[in-house]
């Protein structure tokens, strides 16, 4: 991404790899567009795991692609929701006044760029705060259950992490697609999950999802920690685990856990499967028709000004958000 000195803009900055200490609001210059490209004024931006993945540069396979001892982008964020100010020569899907949602890498700043490819239209009935929390979390839970997870209607489904930013679409989403679901997490957010539609709570500091009582046709490991023993306990004869997130899955790679999966997969009649992801807009797309059908809320916890981040990424990382949180920017 170019920029120019002739225009200078309010971002978040980031000049090395570490926690949210890291992070303080400056000015630099505002980006300019390429020519399968978006500028967009940036009214609300998301605050997602993988942000803070690559805040602190962890796991450090990550810093290959971002930078090996700083970031390249020193403006940090990737959910954006806003309104395009200008289109590159090559794009044909937005117009100058549009309202998008979507992934812009720097969205923590009051504009930024994004690919014509990963943007969709905004959601008619959601304010720029709740779509800015939809894109990366949602996209996540949509391709973990339908791409990966192959969900059906009628199954059972075991959403681990449910409280969290990816849990709370994904048992919604599990619930549009005709499943029974339960959901996982800590006692101060059984009441959240409860809310979201989960069929059945289980309080993770006082039961076990693995204890045999119950087996399931999917589920999303969207929390990272359980071993490949436990998962497989909770899953039925044919069942499919998605390894969706992995907080605690080691410092160099994250994907421990996912890739023996992988390696025993083959060789059990149960299914270990990889999530990979992408951002694409056909994603977006179809979340808009089920936010827009009242099927998808976003479940937004709060939000915080542009110079609150530190402070907001501080939450992420402790876990105390509930759901999702995100940055709004006055005009």
């Amino acid at each position: 991404m170019t920029t120019t000195t002739e225009h200078t803009m309010r971002a978040v900055l980031q000049d090395r790899y570490g926690t949210s200490s890291v992070l303080r609001l400056g000015q630099v210059a505002r980006p300019v567009v390429g020519d399968h490209e978006v500028l967009v004024d940036v009214r609300a931006a998301g605050l997602d795991r993988g942000t803070e993945h690559l805040m602190s540069g962890k796991p450090y396979a990550v810093r290959l692609a971002m930078g090996l001892r700083r970031p390249k982008n020193p403006v940090p964020g990737r959910d954006v929701a806003g309104v395009v100010v200008e289109t590159g020569s090559a794009v044909t899907r937005f117009a100058v006044g549009d309202e998008v949602y979507g992934v812009a890498p720097g969205s923590f700043a009051e504009y930024a760029v994004a690919r014509e490819a990963q943007l969709a239209h905004k959601p008619g009935n959601l304010s720029f705060a709740q779509a800015a929390v939809v894109p990366v979390s949602a996209a996540t839970a949509l391709r973990a259950l339908v791409d990966v997870g192959r969900v059906q209607p009628g199954q059972s489904v075991l959403v681990l992490g449910a409280s969290g930013g990816v849990g709370s679409y994904a048992v919604q989403l599990a619930k549009a697609f005709g499943a029974e679901v339960t959901g996982v997490c800590s006692t101060t957010k059984t009441d959240l999950v409860t809310s979201l539609g989960a069929d059945h709570v289980i309080d993770y500091t006082r039961d076990d999802f693995a204890d045999g009582t119950r087996t399931y046709d999917l589920v999303l490991d969207i929390a990272g920690n359980p071993s490949i023993a436990r998962l497989r306990r909770a899953l039925t004869p044919r069942g499919t685990a998605v390894f969706v997130g992995g907080e605690d899955a080691g410092v160099i790679t994250g994907m421990g856990r996912q890739l023996r999966g992988a390696l025993i997969s083959p060789f059990v009649k149960q299914r270990l499967a990889l999530l990979v992801t992408q951002e694409r807009a056909s994603d977006y797309e179809r979340l808009t028709d089920l936010i827009e059908a009242g099927q998808v809320t976003p479940s937004l916890d709060r939000t915080y000004r542009l110079d609150e981040v530190p402070h907001a990424m501080h939450q992420l990382e402790t876990g105390q958000v509930r759901g999702k949180v995100a940055i709004t920017l006055e005009r």
